[in-house]
């Protein structure tokens, strides 16, 4: 099956404009910015045909070709990284059976994320979408709880059913656990900002319009979810490595620890 990956990137973030330009300090202190990290993680991914840029800004399309990305244009319109996956392929006229979104915010995504995905997709041909979540540990639990004491909106969790098919994705703390009694292990679930999609699962979602939920917190992903489709959650194992996503300016240090630990 032809697999692509595609990295919607803009520059308008609300949180931290100009963030796929941004540059982290690597272990041996050279920069890198971010786009160009998650670029590197996603060629790491085994079993993917192709991995290109999908950006409508052209400081990025020229920060992306500069160190050897292929760049697809798209619309200034699209309102989230899952629009803006469509319309490249669109414009693009790409063909492939799987099309996975790695979010240009997400250096830490390790390979083995991502083929997961991809591997659900091509076990189970009644799954359109799949995304990985990942079990907290202290550590991003702690990362978690911080950032809504302080009014931050951080990483996302996710709840699913027995058949690990999508309940909810919020950018609360779900479920809610009285930190007093913290369980092991901790019964809250990372969302990781993959997406893998059957092409017309991709297709139908510019067919509807954005709903009350997605619009109160923010995640593309619950379209999908508002119009009866189901997203099937892949648990992953993070195999003692820390993920984090960059969402605010506070998220450099820790991501940058990270990255110095692994170093």
């Amino acid at each position: 099956m032809k697999t692509v990956i595609l990295i919607p990137a803009r520059y308008a973030s609300t949180r931290y404009p100009g963030k796929p330009l941004a540059e982290l300090t690597l272990a041996d202190g050279s920069r890198k910015s971010l786009i160009q990290m998650s670029y590197e993680a996603a060629k790491q991914v085994s079993g993917v045909d192709a991995v290109y840029v999908a950006t409508d800004d052209a400081r990025i399309k020229a920060a992306a070709e500069a160190f050897g990305a292929d760049v697809i244009m798209t619309s200034e319109s699209c309102a989230n990284g899952t629009e803006r996956c469509a319309n490249a392929l669109e414009r693009a006229g790409l063909s492939a059976d799987i099309i996975v979104n790695l979010q240009g915010d997400a250096p830490l995504t390790p390979p083995w994320f991502v083929e997961a995905l991809i591997d659900e997709v091509k076990r189970d041909s009644t799954v359109g979408m799949a995304t990985p979540v990942l079990r907290c540990d202290a550590e991003t639990y702690a990362h978690f709880t911080e950032d809504r004491r302080n009014g931050r909106v951080g990483g996302t969790t996710a709840v699913f059913n027995h058949n690990n098919d999508a309940l909810y994705f919020s950018k609360e703390v779900v479920p809610f656990v009285d930190s007093g009694k913290l369980p092991d292990p901790i019964p809250v679930f990372h969302h990781v900002g993959v997406y893998a999609y059957r092409p017309a699962a991709l297709a139908a979602y510019g067919s509807w319009e954005a709903g009350p939920l997605e619009t109160l917190e923010g995640l593309e992903q619950l379209r999908f979810l508002e119009n009866g489709h189901p997203i099937r959650c892949v648990e992953v194992d993070g195999r003692g490595r820390v993920f984090w996503e960059l969402n605010n300016p506070e998220d450099v240090a820790r991501i940058e620890s990270v990255l110095r630990k692994e170093a």
